[in-house]
């Protein structure tokens, strides 16, 4: 039943983080970690992966880089150029994640209003197994910014992931009860109806779908245009064996959903996706090749 419920619901938080606030560097990262987690396949040797000269290449620069930075430790510079570079050679399969946690960690230290860094450098430390380093810089992010929808969704998947579910559903629920009080200062800091979604997807997880479906019918009720909140409804009504209801809101749910997301929904819904059409270069939007 557990590996039934991880199979329908992977789609669901694809989607919803598809939706979600944007991130420049996450998607980087996961394509990364992605490629490296591919071990069942022999690891290619660098004139597969690339170039004898290109690979040379690259080490030498981390090399300048480094020399520069034992002089300069919080040259920028210096300090993204390696961070490029080390993550170039992990996607080239001849470098470490590890190798990216320094540098990030410095640039976090130096940037501490851009959480990009900080995001990147908490999901590099949990691939590496140090989750409660992940979780204290997401923790630290939250501090600073309590509605930052990237952190929050980094963090209780994280707290999922270690098999404490009851703590990510304290987070979100704690800061769904602050947001009234912290958007009356700062006006917008928490989207409620996202960090709803997260919360529900954390019940949808746990199969606490009466929960899930409350919490998506308030954000329903809270945003009648956002279909995220409609379509995780019928994710689950579809898992229950409610085919008639869920496959209404999965209709409703296309009406509403920006068309990038449409063949998703479509897919999850059982209908056949539309025919790819390759969109006018004006109407290509950053990143969606990445997302999807």
């Amino acid at each position: 039943m557990k590996e039934k419920n991880r199979g329908f619901l992977i789609l669901f938080i694809v989607l919803l983080a598809l939706a979600l606030a944007g991130f420049s560097l996450s998607p980087l990262l996961s394509g990364i970690l992605e490629n490296t987690r591919t071990a069942s396949q022999p690891s290619p040797t660098p004139t597969q992966t690339a170039g004898t000269d290109r690979l040379s290449d690259l080490q030498a620069q981390a090399r300048g880089y480094e020399l520069v930075l034992q002089r300069e430790p919080d040259n920028q510079t210096a300090l993204k150029g390696l961070l490029e570079v080390r993550l170039e050679l992990v996607r080239l399969e001849q470098g470490k994640i590890e190798d990216v946690i320094a540098p990030l960690e410095k640039l976090s230290e130096l940037n501490p209003n851009n959480r990009d860094y900080s995001i990147l450098l908490a999901q590099a430390k949990e691939y590496t197994g140090d989750r409660d380093g992940a979780a204290q810089v997401y923790r630290g992010i939250l501090t600073q910014q309590p509605g930052d929808i990237v952190a929050l969704e980094g963090l209780s998947e994280l707290l999922v992931r270690q098999e404490r579910p009851e703590a990510a559903i304290g987070v979100l629920q704690d800061t769904l009860s602050a947001a009234p009080q912290v958007n009356q200062l700062q006006p917008g800091s928490i989207d409620v109806g996202s960090v709803q979604l997260v919360l529900g997807s954390v019940y949808a997880r746990q199969q606490r779908y009466d929960e899930a479906i409350a919490v998506y019918e308030e954000a329903m009720k809270a945003d009648v245009e956002d279909f995220r909140p409609v379509y995780g409804k019928a994710v689950i009504l579809k898992e229950q064996g409610r085919t008639e209801e869920a496959q209404g809101l999965f209709a409703k749910a296309l009406e509403l959903a920006p068309a990038n997301v449409k063949d998703q929904i479509k897919q999850q819904a059982g209908l056949s996706p539309s025919p790819e059409v390759p969109a006018p270069p004006e109407e290509n939007v950053e990143g969606e090749t990445e997302t999807e």
